[in-house]
């Protein structure tokens, strides 16, 4: 594994932790399409001294992230990467389709292989980051700003998570679910209690609350209380037991199961879907618990959230703090391409790609650390 950290001049990033951990085998093409290499085995032959522009883009509107990441790739495995001329937007960025992210100059056969690979890096990152800010868009519809916790860890290889954990900050979650998501910024992971601990206790939703407030005193109380499929039932009965220590209630009931609330409440069923966190579930947990005085507690909901479902929940003001989102913010919306598109600094592409110069694109420098 080869290790660099990145320093770069008139590219201002929001990383604070710049180190990116890379393959070493990236500099011997493994991962590099076979035409790549066979390219930069040509260009080495015939076309040595020419110099090529390459350009990244892609087709949607968007929020960039990726950058300093595909930068450090370049800089870390190309041939003499001192003398490529690099010109690129930054992370967060919003962008346009067809807008032109980042540019490459120099020989071929020094960065070319690595053309999949930049654009691997910028559609995944790109992607998470666009899907969170989506996301937390959505969730401040309302006019009060709902924090998005970025859930995604079980949603993919667990080798993905430091680089989609830096793309969902980018993307405007306030909070990572491992600690893996928070290491590119600096944070640290955060979490409550998951349905195993209530099990652990024989199902018994007070005895996990204490164990786990005696053991993580400094951490916000906050139960996850779907675990006997009666969400009520249990948020009243945490919320007496620990009064204003207990700061939220989690909902993660399964898209497949209907709360006991509705069984002992066949009144209330009509044209809406029953299923697992749904408004109406919510509404009634909010009014049971105000009714009791617990107003201070918070309804944290998870499972199967996405853009349009909590467009849907805030529209219709469902009474929701804070949304966990896991699985939809990693869906691969945004694929970059990359093309040469001027040899020897004369336009020169394949038919309908042509040099898109963008006057908001920063040259990029490489500073050594100190």
């Amino acid at each position: 594994m080869k290790e660099i950290e990145l320093k770069l001049k008139g590219h201002i990033s929001r990383l604070t932790n710049k180190t990116f951990k890379f393959d070493e085998r990236v500099g011997e093409g493994w991962f590099s399409a076979v035409y790549f290499l066979k390219t930069k085995e040509l260009a080495e032959k015939y076309k040595s001294d020419d110099t090529v522009t390459m350009q990244f883009f892609q087709k949607k509107h968007a929020v960039l992230c990726g950058t300093d990441e595909a930068i450090a790739l370049v800089h870390t495995f190309s041939e003499n990467p001192e003398s490529l001329t690099i010109h690129s937007l930054k992370d967060g960025d919003r962008v346009s389709p067809f807008e032109t992210v980042l540019t490459i100059e120099g020989k071929y056969q020094h960065f070319g292989f690595l053309e999949g690979m930049i654009d691997g890096i910028l559609a995944r990152r790109t992607s998470v980051a666009t899907n969170v800010y989506n996301v937390v868009k959505a969730a401040g519809i309302s006019g009060k700003q709902k924090p998005v916790i970025f859930m995604g860890d079980r949603d993919d290889h667990f080798t993905q998570q430091a680089g989609d954990g830096y793309a969902a900050y980018i993307g405007g979650s306030t909070a990572q679910a491992t600690h893996a998501m928070n290491e590119w910024w600096g944070k640290q992971g955060m979490g409550t209690m998951p349905h195993a601990l209530i099990q652990l206790f024989d199902g018994d939703i007070v005895a996990a609350t204490k164990a786990y407030q005696e053991t993580f005193p400094e951490d916000d109380l906050i139960t996850l209380v779907d675990y006997n499929n009666d969400v009520i039932t249990d948020s009243l009965k945490i919320a007496r037991a620990f009064g204003s220590d207990l700061k939220g209630v989690r909902i993660d009931t399964s898209r497949t199961m209907i709360d006991q609330y509705f069984l002992r409440n066949q009144h209330v069923l009509g044209s809406f879907d029953p299923r697992g966190v749904n408004a109406e579930l919510l509404f009634a947990l909010r009014k049971a618990l105000d009714e009791e005085g617990f107003h201070h507690v918070k309804i944290v909901v998870s499972g199967g959230f996405n853009e349009e479902r909590i467009q849907s929940f805030e529209k219709q003001g469902v009474p929701v703090d804070l949304y966990g989102v896991g699985n939809s913010l990693l869906q691969i919306h945004h694929g970059f391409t990359g093309d040469n598109v001027l040899l020897n600094g004369k336009p020169q592409a394949k038919a309908g790609r042509r040099y898109r110069p963008n006057p908001r694109l920063e040259r990029v420098e490489f500073v050594p650390y100190n």
